[in-house]
């Protein structure tokens, strides 16, 4: 008989091959990615020291106040917008993409592309 992982087990597994590829530094620091099914969250990280610099998600009040529902594509892009105008005020402008084992597509790729428009490079 053979056993199906669940979804949670593959995702882990996939971010975990791309954590053994790139690191965050001070330099250029990750923006690490994580959707559940109500809400997303984004994090900007200097591996080096363990630090997290700039976070956001659509838990805070600030950003569910602004949105109708927090777990679509417009959602997404908003939390995008929100953490690349953070990480600038921080004076980071480059950062490597940390997608945390999801598919980039739909809620994770509106998130990439709405920082990118505002100004972070990936």
């Amino acid at each position: 008989m053979v056993n199906k992982k669940s979804r949670k087990e593959v995702r882990v597994k996939k971010h975990m091959r791309i954590r053994n590829r790139f690191s965050g530094t001070a330099e250029r620091p990750r923006l690490a990615v994580f959707r559940s099914n109500n809400h997303m969250y984004a994090q900007i990280i200097d591996d080096t020291v363990g630090n997290t610099l700039a976070s956001a998600s659509t838990v805070e009040k600030s950003v569910r106040d602004e949105l109708e529902k927090t777990n679509n594509v417009d959602a997404a892009a908003y939390l995008g917008t929100v953490i690349a105008k953070r990480a600038i005020e921080k004076g980071i402008k480059e950062v490597v993409f940390d997608r945390g084992g999801f598919i980039y597509h739909g809620k994770v790729a509106a998130l990439a592309d709405a920082a990118r428009e505002a100004g972070l490079e990936f």
